[in-house]
């Protein structure tokens, strides 16, 4: 995929997609994966290939449980062990 420089400009046409906008990115600006990184820097919007995430990434960005969302104990729930004799 060449990449080009960053002088190079090009016009690529914008439309909708359901109620988004969406570019229409020439393939000599084609960026690899399927998912981006968007942000704004001043009037100018930026879009850059989102790195690729591994699971220790994805833990590591988990959120603790809530008193509200954790787990039951199913262990109360259990009938008591009975005894077998082999």
């Amino acid at each position: 995929m060449p990449q080009p420089q960053a002088s190079e400009a090009r016009e690529a046409k914008l439309f909708r997609n359901n109620k988004s906008q969406a570019v229409r990115i020439p393939a000599d600006f084609e960026l690899p994966g399927d998912r981006v990184l968007i942000h704004r820097e001043g009037s100018r919007l930026v879009i850059e290939p989102a790195p690729n995430k591994n699971l220790l990434d994805i833990l590591a960005r988990l959120k603790p449980l809530g008193p509200d969302d954790q787990l039951p104990d199913v262990d109360e729930t259990l009938l008591p062990a009975r005894k077998i004799d082999l």
